[in-house]
């Protein structure tokens, strides 16, 4: 672990205080009185059963793994629908574990392009649909559900549910017949849940051992408790938040390249948990590389490397004097030990920064202003959009006016392809040129489970860039009286007005029928 020398006196220091409040055992013990003196603080005690999912999922593993099984066996492809907490874990196991068959395909979009293309690739009578939500009412998750159960001809042993117990959707599953529908752990947080059903039932499907994660898991908990005043994962998050006390707040991923897909999960975990109160750390991840002299001093940056693996290169960042902390991965399964290291540090962090880091206190404006507008309530046509062939003046005058220690976040409410996210990096490659700053890119409406609290509660440094598009036709959502272009539109309204209303600095752009032109056009007319 490699600190600005400047900064290293008030890392000892806190970890010195949390040695003398016994602070580090209580916080492997789920005391709730380390983030709060009210321990009846509501999302606080009944939030920290992920601290013992290496027990408690253990007597769930052999079902799992039977289940994973026999879904296996049928399937050429697994469509998991489901938002944040309930995706992006096993995305990371899939790509990380590089597995082929079954493929994975997460449906986390509303954009009518992204709902076909998913159509496109794959059989509904050789699919396991894998239905995905904590509380069992998100509306993109029951919306993709209800397509792809019309596309599977309403045939329940195509489906899988997997949400908290008694919620609606698990009394969806009885009604339709589902083949299965796990009722998982209540006292965790969708983010936190990487370990729990969310996380291992995709992982058994696709041939991944839900066992060994926990092991790994258990390893890490088992060192904690035994060097509780040199704790791997609480020192971790002490060094972040004192760090970001002090104006390096752009937590920067680096990994080698068998876990490019972990800086996404990351990103939720530190985002939803910690931006919130004017305060906050801000996850930038896949950003485009820049040289060392580059990066502004707001700049702290975390390294993975999997083993046998070329490892990222951190040598000119410590000579430019940036906090560079790495860690290696002796195997994939030691994702399970990164996992936990990564929540408990993102719950020390909290700690330290005075945040309650298991709520999302800003997540439902977003939310309830997207339903107004599919309602009509709010009118799509009264939010200030820029058109694409104007945009490039008024967006660099927008970019122009940030300042140092601001950061850039573009919100893509696009339907998510590759060759697209190419495109979207080059536009933010040239706006990190043009202003110094960090970014970060996510697809709408994806990243309102993710980073989306950060947004809105997070620090006043965010200036945000909206992109939408205009889709070439529609996509009905049966049983709902919605398609799924009005949903898409809904809430890119719905989060522009959450954001203005939140008083943040936000521009939107309407790219029109030909979105990559327009973002090529975009990044060129910048440069």
């Amino acid at each position: 672990m490699n600190l600005v020398p400047l900064l290293a006196p008030s890392v000892a220091a806190r970890t010195s205080d949390w040695n003398e409040k016994d602070a580090v055992r209580r916080l492997w013990s789920g005391d709730p009185t380390v983030w709060s003196d009210d321990p009846e603080l509501p999302e606080l005690a009944d939030r920290l059963g992920w601290l013992r999912l290496h027990e408690t999922m253990r007597p769930h593993v052999e079902e799992i793994v039977e289940v994973g099984a026999a879904i296996r066996s049928d399937s050429d492809h697994v469509v998991l629908c489901g938002m944040g907490g309930s995706s992006l874990a096993p995305e990371v196991f899939a790509r990380t574990y590089d597995v082929d068959t079954p493929e994975l395909i997460i449906a986390d979009s509303t954009h009518p392009e992204a709902i076909r293309q998913i159509r496109a690739l794959i059989d509904p009578t050789r699919t396991t649909f894998v239905v995905s939500s904590k509380s069992g009412t998100t509306l993109e998750t029951l919306s993709a559900f209800r397509y792809f159960w019309a596309e599977a001809g309403s045939d329940g042993s195509r489906f899988v549910a997997i949400t908290d117990p008694g919620t609606p959707l698990a009394s969806l599953a009885t009604e339709r017949g589902f083949r299965r529908c796990f009722e998982t752990i209540p006292d965790v947080g969708g983010r936190f849940s990487a370990l729990t059903h969310f996380g291992l039932v995709p992982a058994a499907i696709l041939g991944i051992d839900p066992g060994a994660l926990l092991d790994s898991a258990a390893e890490l908990a088992a060192h904690a408790a035994d060097n509780v005043r040199d704790d791997p994962a609480v020192g971790l998050g002490i060094a972040l938040a004192e760090l970001a006390r002090r104006g390096r707040d752009k937590l920067t991923f680096v990994t080698s390249p068998g876990l490019a897909s972990l800086p996404a999960w990351m990103e939720q975990l530190i985002a939803e948990s910690l931006g919130k109160d004017g305060t906050g750390i801000v996850p930038v991840a896949d950003e485009p590389a820049r040289g060392p002299s580059a990066y502004a001093d707001d700049r702290v940056f975390l390294a993975y490397r999997l083993a046998g693996e070329p490892a990222p290169d951190l040598d000119a960042l410590n000579r430019a004097g940036q906090p560079v902390l790495g860690f290696e991965l002796p195997q994939t399964s030691s994702l399970g030990y990164e996992m936990l290291r990564a929540e408990v540090a993102t719950a020390a962090a909290g700690a330290v920064l005075g945040v309650h880091p298991f709520d999302q206190p800003n997540v439902e404006a977003a939310k309830r202003l997207a339903k107004q507008a599919m309602e009509g309530s709010l009118d799509l046509g009264s939010v200030p959009t820029v058109a694409a062939g104007s945009a490039a003046d008024e967006l660099g005058r927008f970019l122009d006016g940030l300042v140092p220690g601001d950061y850039v976040g573009i919100h893509a409410y696009l339907a998510p392809e590759d060759h697209r996210w190419s495109h979207l990096q080059e536009l933010r490659k040239t706006i990190g040129a043009r202003t110094g700053l960090a970014t970060t890119l996510g697809w709408g409406p994806r990243f309102l489970h993710s980073t989306g609290q950060l947004h809105k509660g997070g620090p006043e440094t965010g200036a945000f860039i909206q992109l939408i598009d205009r889709p070439a036709s529609t996509v009905e959502v049966p049983e709902s009286g919605h398609e799924f272009g009005a949903i898409i539109a809904a809430q890119s309204a719905g989060d522009f007005q959450a954001l203005t209303d939140a008083g943040k600095r936000v521009i939107r752009i309407d790219l029109g029928r030909d979105p990559d032109g327009s973002i090529a056009a975009l990044a060129e007319e910048l440069g």
